[in-house]
């Protein structure tokens, strides 16, 4: 029976790899596959029931079984190397455990799947992510969150909402996340930088910053940072929230990567001012799945209705069914139990990306050393064309991102990012080995002066 039973799966699999069978196209009968592979019914019911928990075929009651969809056993990409994607790893996501926590949601939600839920945030998942955020040294009450839909949309009412302290201006680090530069740029909102190396921030120009430019917000990326890959020291976070408190600045901490942290002694800056200076924004995006669109903010307590009331012009609630969802994988432990092979894995991966930097890439372009987290940087000569040298790569089917986006206009650099996150392990030399052919070519076609290139450290 076992080799009737795979006969089935085998064909039908084949059928549709070879387009015999189309979405949408109803299978041969039972009776039918059963006189065609000599078996009994119950074998070709069985293998119809593992296509359809495979989610290849589905059943239309008294009629028979039909394509879900196009089915490939392998991706049409297998042979990129990814260093432009920012999502989690595809190879350590737990499709199944979470389709187990998705069908508790249904069961247990039954009722709020179908009516508006509480503006705020399921209370039960805000209490559970009230325990969660205490192993990152966020100790704050299931009352001072709110769910939104990804930090994107925390970033985006942050941005537009009124604060308390009345200013305008917001402050970033320069480079820094280009989706919060997008969101203020939209917005019109008046923005100002403050250069950002490995080596940390100017807290002279810091100071005068914010005694200077009515600033409403320091947005900061304190770990793991997007693009460069910086970790700020506890004691330049104590600094920057004291200068904060003088000058009635609010911080909006973004700690998307928290987990993946390798200091245990690391705080965020909340832990420095958990009572109405520090905004924590925390995603699950990057460490999970991003299709959920869950993130949660920790607000003072007075900013919590003005930032409902525009969350709620904006999509009334976040999904019931993610967050009951999310509220189960974090209750039963399987959240912390991926994030050990998340970060295992990660580790492995950067460790590889900066030593194949390290061994290829010309002595006379500078790159980030990040600890951990994604993303490393590499600062290119200033005769350099990114964007040729992305096309370049991307014929190759090399694939990197212009880190031109994550600087204001005026601070612009030619600089390229990396990501970690969904690059094979295996594929990471050989795609440095092709980005630091180009560059040496690039430089040698121009006659290229290595002294010349300003170091960045």
């Amino acid at each position: 029976m076992t080799t009737k039973y795979r006969g089935i799966l085998e064909w039908v699999i084949q059928q549709i790899e070879d387009e015999q069978l189309k979405t949408g196209d109803k299978l041969p009968s039972i009776r039918l596959l059963a006189e065609q592979f000599q078996c009994s019914k119950n074998t070709v019911v069985k293998a119809l029931l593992e296509l359809e928990k495979q989610h290849i075929v589905y059943a239309k009651p008294k009629s028979g079984y039909y394509v879900v969809d196009y089915y490939q056993t392998s991706s049409p990409y297998e042979n990129d190397i990814d260093f432009l994607s920012a999502g989690p790893d595809k190879s350590i996501m737990p499709f199944e455990d979470f389709q187990h926590c998705i069908n508790q949601a249904i069961d247990h939600y039954k009722e709020q799947l179908f009516t508006y839920s509480d503006q705020q945030g399921l209370f039960s998942l805000r209490k559970e992510l009230a325990k969660y955020l205490q192993h990152l040294q966020v100790f704050t009450k299931p009352d001072q969150l709110v769910i939104t839909s990804g930090s994107q949309q925390a970033l985006h009412i942050l941005s537009v909402m009124p604060f308390p302290n009345g200013k305008k201006n917001v402050l970033i680090e320069q480079p820094t996340y280009f989706g919060m530069i997008d969101t203020l740029q939209l917005n019109r909102i008046t923005t100002l930088g403050i250069e950002l190396t490995m080596e940390g921030i100017d807290f002279e120009r810091l100071e005068h910053l914010f005694r200077t430019n009515n600033i409403k917000f320091f947005y900061i990326i304190p770990r793991c940072h997007n693009p460069l890959g910086h970790h700020y020291t506890n004691e330049e976070k104590k600094k920057i929230v004291a200068l904060a408190k003088k000058y009635d600045v609010y911080i909006v901490e973004d700690d998307y990567l928290a987990e993946l942290d390798t200091d245990s002694k690391a705080d965020p800056l909340f832990a420095y001012e958990p009572n109405g200076r520090v905004i924590y924004v925390k995603s699950f995006s990057k460490v999970f799945l991003p299709g959920l669109r869950i993130a949660t903010v920790v607000l003072p307590e007075k900013m919590i209705p003005t930032f409902v009331r525009y969350k709620f012009s904006t999509d009334f609630n976040t999904s019931p069914l993610s967050q009951g969802a999310l509220e189960i994988y974090l209750k039963n432990g399987m959240f912390q139990y991926h994030l050990e092979s998340v970060k295992k894995l990660y580790i492995k991966k950067m460790k590889t990306l900066l030593e194949a930097c390290s061994l290829y890439l010309p002595n006379y372009v500078q790159f980030t050393k990040p600890k951990s987290g994604f993303y490393l940087t590499i600062f290119l000569p200033s005769h350099i064309d990114v964007d040729k040298l992305i096309c370049l790569l991307h014929e190759k089917h090399i694939y990197v991102d212009n880190a031109s986006r994550m600087y204001l206009a005026e601070n612009n650099q030619p600089a390229i990012r990396l990501s970690i996150s969904q690059v094979n392990e295996y594929k990471i030399n050989l795609g440095i080995q092709q980005l630091a052919t180009y560059i040496i070519d690039m430089c040698e076609k121009k006659k290229y002066n290595p002294l010349s290139f300003k170091s960045y450290h």
